[in-house]
């Protein structure tokens, strides 16, 4: 048995003050606040879902923030970049934009891609590449139209305590295909057209450690929840501790730690983000599972009050 994964379905990562995070990810990025919810296992703390116009797999960057939470550092062990694609001719955009934000950016040149790196408020390292791959972004907000938008996910950069065991998951377990080598860095492309190059660093830097400013989890696609039974048999039987499925309410999850000791899950495509409020409306209330609806008044006196605004 053989399977390859089709891409990228979201990135969770942990951040800081919620209001920071909604203003640049909706106020500068332009990303659409798809859903407000919970974490399912601390409902004192939101998790957040940006994306594009639909809430479509593979534009979903997804937080946690934890005001005044710790500092965390960026190492192996984590997704150490998450990229972000835009159509072609966008990226003077983008620059302009940063500058208008007085958001720091640096230009780079990666397997013969021109990138815009930068980092989010709470120190998350993020990029920008232009190509022609993904449908476009029909979410029109701050002034940010579908010639510029972000359409999702390029892809991400991973950084593992043991880049060749990493390298070996890829390829033979997920079955993403080997582009190519240049420099410290292996490429890899799976088969969907968005969320779908990874880069792999090939010497390792370090050991991360959790906090804010850093990626939490990557998670990629499975078709539905019998791909994702499949998945699961197929990363056991490779070796690998696979949990047993879990209820995110928008998509079930099976995770494990890679060799390299990032966190992997595997999420379905459905049910989506609209089954339980209208996709027109996604992302203007808070959203809670059943077992929280009767503690609303509880949890909504806890959590610190967000809006979604145009910056200007």
């Amino acid at each position: 048995m053989s399977k390859k994964i089709m891409g990228i379905h979201h990135i969770t990562a942990i951040v800081g003050h919620p209001q920071e995070n909604v203003d640049f990810y909706a106020g500068v990025l332009g990303l659409r606040l798809v859903k407000q919810t919970v974490n399912f296992d601390d409902p004192g703390t939101y998790h957040l879902y940006f994306g594009n116009e639909g809430g479509k797999p593979g534009t979903i960057i997804t937080f946690f923030p934890w005001a005044g939470a710790r500092q965390g550092i960026i190492g192996d062990g984590q997704v150490g970049v998450t990229s972000y694609v835009v159509p072609k001719g966008a990226m003077e955009f983008w620059k302009k934009r940063l500058e208008k934000f007085n958001v720091p950016f640096t230009t780079m040149e990666r397997f013969g891609e021109q990138y815009l790196e930068f980092d989010d408020p709470h120190g998350l390292h993020l990029e920008i590449v232009e190509r022609e791959e993904g449908e476009v972004n029909t979410w029109n907000f701050g002034g940010i139209t579908l010639e510029f938008a972000i359409k999702g996910f390029g892809g991400a950069t991973l950084l593992s305590t043991q880049p060749h065991k990493t390298a070996e998951l890829l390829e033979k377990v997920m079955g993403l295909e080997f582009i190519a080598k240049e420099g410290d860095f292996s490429r890899y492309r799976s088969t969907s057209d968005i969320g779908n190059i990874i880069d792999l660093k090939l010497t390792p830097i370090g050991s991360g450690q959790m906090g804010v400013g850093t990626v939490h989890h990557i998670a990629w696609r499975a078709i539905d929840d019998q791909d994702q039974l499949e998945w699961q048999k197929f990363v056991a039987a490779n070796g690998y501790g696979v949990t047993p499925v879990r209820d995110r309410n928008y998509f079930n999850a099976i995770y494990f730690r890679e060799h390299g000791e990032i966190l992997f899950e595997i999420a379905t495509d459905p049910p989506g983000f609209a089954h339980d409020e209208s996709q027109k409306t996604m992302g203007k209330k808070l959203m809670l599972p059943s077992q929280y609806e009767p503690h609303r008044a509880k949890i909504e006196q806890v959590l610190l009050p967000i809006e979604v605004k145009e910056l200007g």
